[in-house]
């Protein structure tokens, strides 16, 4: 029989065992992914939340909570704040229960999610352009209507409906579990799975998983107190959270064994993993927990174990899956991105090639800029780490200079598209990659903003189908004018980074 090493959290263990989410959402699948299994050598479950009518587990949280308020409240209406998964959960559990719900959303909602929301018979107000200020916005309409604010994560009800997933994957799955993975925004999932397995099975590991650029759980619990972020990566945008719940917070504290993070590239990966065993289509949030059980499978050189990892989500935007596509080889280690230097004469591309032997070229760019050294970037189908270590390798020894830039994301996102572009007119050009709302009008907007007394010298901006737009940005900046033009970037009201001394840049697009 399994000791309680819990009692702190008896309660949880009795709001997840009588929770109402079954009038409204479905007891998913535990999926064995038998070519994932193979490849790592472990027993490796997903469990579906995908499939869920609303595409996410959020629907277990939302209507737990709203099941429990008394029917004088349900009757003036229920709120939320939500650009996602939980907006969807608010309206399907306010159409089930017969309330109407206000959904606040940002303007940059895109028009998918908008219109999902609405055919639940949800009443959409856009306000803002961030999560931020649709949360400011609905909480100025509950303090003018008395609307019941239906909260996404920091809330008993919400985690306890969340821990029914965990208590699922202990029923459908009675023999050893060693670790079971879970994706992080808010923490309400994490908080609700931990709550009952910690309780029930507390010999089964629980470990959350985040991006690297939306980790504000993992700072926190490194901080042992809350930590709001000050901007957060949009790409996993279903776990894109600055600051995490009071509540969640002190489970998440209390309650997981690790936490994990993971890059675009590794969630991309584990996009295509589960496409591959379900020829299902997750969201990149919905594939975070498996990104996170191969960098522990990897990291801990794990054998034969029993994982699980919650697929938590489906709703895709389908242009974004482009983007999916071209880093997912990134990501699983299937392709590596170089640039290398060789010499600028006749035959020098042939022997470049047979450094190479028989490992494929993926993609190839040049362009004529030097009469001594010609500079490449190049695609290179590969087996893994210790194969891309190896390549390098083979570079060296053909003496020809080289830099790996398959963890650049610069390179990644914007190089790759523009290599030729060297120009030797531009003596003071400052690079500056930045991040902004996608929207209607959004690359307008951003060209307005940047107006200033410095030239544009260089622009790249390509459409990913994402909630939000990066752009590369070249300015022709006088030494003498550097502290206006930081001063000017602080007030520009974008997310930004200096790329200037980015070494990829330096060779294919520096004067």
């Amino acid at each position: 029989m399994s000791i309680n090493l819990y009692p702190q959290y008896h309660d949880y263990l009795s709001k997840i065992l009588t929770s109402s989410v079954y009038d409204v959402a479905d007891e998913t699948p535990l999926d064995f992914a038998a070519n994932l299994s193979r490849r790592l050598n472990n027993k490796i479950y997903l469990k579906r939340e995908d499939l869920q009518p609303v595409f996410s587990f959020k629907i277990r949280g939302a209507y737990n909570k709203m099941a429990r308020l008394p029917e004088h409240v349900l009757q003036k209406g229920v709120i939320t704040a939500s650009a996602g998964n939980h907006a969807q959960g608010v309206a399907l559990s306010a159409q089930k229960l017969g309330c109407a719900a206000t959904i606040v959303m940002p303007e940059t909602t895109p028009q998918i999610k908008i219109d999902a929301v609405r055919a639940r018979g949800g009443n959409v107000v856009l306000a803002g352009v961030s999560y931020n200020d649709a949360y400011d916005h609905a909480m100025k309409l509950v303090a003018e209507s008395g609307l019941t604010y239906i909260p996404p994560f920091d809330d008993p009800d919400v985690i306890a409906g969340q821990g029914t997933v965990g208590m699922e994957i202990a029923r459908q799955h009675a023999k050893p579990i060693h670790a079971v993975f879970v994706p992080i925004g808010g923490g309400g999932l994490a908080a609700g799975v931990a709550a009952f397995i910690k309780q029930v099975r507390p010999e089964i590991k629980v470990i959350g998983v985040q991006t690297n650029d939306s980790c504000a759980m993992k700072v926190s619990l490194a901080a042992d107190k809350r930590v709001a972020l000050k901007d957060v990566g949009l790409f996993a945008d279903g776990t894109a959270v600055k600051l995490v719940g009071e509540e969640t917070f002190k489970l998440c504290r209390d309650l997981l064994d690790d936490i994990i993070t993971v890059d675009t590239d590794a969630v991309c990966g584990a996009l295509k993993d589960i496409f591959d065993d379900t020829r299902s289509i997750c969201e990149p949030a919905g594939a975070l927990a498996l990104a996170g059980l191969k960098t522990y499978v990897s990291r801990n050189h794990t054998e034969q174990e029993t994982l699980v990892a919650i697929t938590s989500g489906a709703n895709m935007n389908f242009h974004r899956l482009r983007h999916v596509s071209e880093r997912s080889e990134l990501g699983e280690g299937h392709e590596a991105i170089f640039a290398v230097s060789i010499p600028e004469r006749a035959g020098s591309f042939r022997d470049f090639v047979n450094v190479l032997k028989l490992r494929n070229i993926t993609e190839f760019n040049y362009r004529y800029g030097d009469e001594q050294v010609a500079h490449i970037f190049v695609g290179i189908q590969t087996q893994g780490a210790a194969d891309r270590e190896k390549i390098g390798a083979d570079f060296q020894a053909a003496q020809l200079p080289y830099i790996d830039l398959s963890n650049d994301e610069m390179a990644k996102v914007h190089l790759r598209y523009m290599v030729g572009g060297r120009t030797h007119k531009v003596q003071n050009e400052r690079l500056i990659s930045f991040e902004f709302p996608e929207r209607p009008q959004a690359l307008a907007n951003f060209l307005n903003n940047m107006h200033s007394d410095w030239n544009i010298t260089l622009f790249h901006y390509r459409n990913h189908g994402a909630d939000y737009g990066r752009v590369l940005v070249g300015i022709d900046v006088p030494e003498s004018d550097y502290a206006a033009f930081d001063t000017f970037l602080d007030n520009l009201g974008y997310a930004f980074e200096e790329q200037t001394e980015n070494a990829a840049y330096q060779l294919f697009l520096a004067s």
